[in-house]
């Protein structure tokens, strides 16, 4: 089980790398153009592998709508109502939008999947949520966000849970690069409409160094995080797997630390001691009973 959760502590951990890369890319790059890139770029990659590794294999309907609302849940409306909430509401809260990812995962879990979710489970996700809340409080500042914006804020975050609730629905029927390629095939294929008409500006991609951006943060966030996400969700419980998107803002912050030069503060420390405490609780293993 420590093996799964490390992978699914690694998935994150690059996902929230990312997030200075993004930053980097988005002010050079249209956004859909970013995304509609990074999906053909990842799919350029999957393709092969899986045919190598899992062969030619046409998964069942059920399978392929499960990778299709993966696809929407989690590339599309994540994305999509959390870039257009940060217009409207400030990063403070929006922030703290974004720290209830853990307990919306949970809550799924246990109404969706029928997953019984243990009191220390809870305490996990009490803990990341406030570590989460402490970090983003550290680097927010005061104002008042509209109604609206922390609403849409909150509409991705119920999307990237459902993604996580849906890919553990579908785990172990595919193999994990072919999940992987579906997923991304889907995505690229949603977000055609957005990004297409942007197109023209990949031609600013002549730059070598954003050329390597994007294709590092097309390697890492869309194969490299998925492969990791769905081989730990095929043993950790999904109520589980939640506390460890605590890793997301938490690994986005200390980049943007190390990067962006934003100073540390004592709220910064709270919020990872928090976050620690919350990845010790959910991973300790349990006191056999005789």
């Amino acid at each position: 089980m420590l093996g799964a959760y490390a992978q699914l502590a690694g998935s994150m951990v690059l996902t929230g790398a990312n997030v200075v890369v993004a930053k980097t890319l988005a002010g050079a790059l249209p956004i859909p153009l970013i995304l509609g890139l990074r999906c053909l770029i990842a799919c350029a990659v999957l393709l092969p592998l899986a045919l190598w590794r899992d062969g030619a294999r046409w998964p069942g309907r059920g399978v392929l709508l499960n990778l299709l609302l993966q696809a929407a849940a989690g590339t599309v409306l994540y994305n999509a109502a959390l870039l257009a909430g940060l217009r409207l509401t400030t990063a403070l809260e929006g922030g703290l939008a974004l720290a209830t990812l853990p307990a919306v995962i949970a809550l799924g879990s246990a109404v969706w999947l029928r997953e019984r979710v243990s009191p220390r489970g809870w305490a996990a996700v009490a803990l990341a949520a406030g570590g989460m809340g402490a970090i983003v409080l550290a680097r927010g500042g005061a104002g008042g966000g509209t109604a609206l914006g922390n609403g849409l804020v909150f509409l991705g975050v119920c999307g990237e849970a459902a993604y996580v609730l849906l890919a553990k629905r579908a785990s172990g029927a595919l193999p994990l690069l072919s999940a992987s390629l579906g997923m991304q095939a889907f995505s690229a294929a949603l977000l055609l409409p957005a990004w297409l008409p942007e197109a023209g500006a990949a031609a600013r991609l002549a730059d070598p160094l954003l050329l390597s951006l994007l294709l590092f943060h097309a390697l890492t966030a869309s194969v490299l995080s998925l492969l990791l996400w769905y081989g730990g969700l095929r043993h950790a419980p999904a109520g589980m797997a939640g506390v460890f998107t605590a890793f997301l803002p938490a690994t986005a912050a200390a980049a943007a630390i190390l990067f962006l030069g934003e100073e540390p503060t004592a709220v910064h420390a709270l919020g990872f001691a928090l976050l620690m405490a919350s990845m010790l609780l959910a991973t300790w293993p349990e006191r056999s009973r005789r």
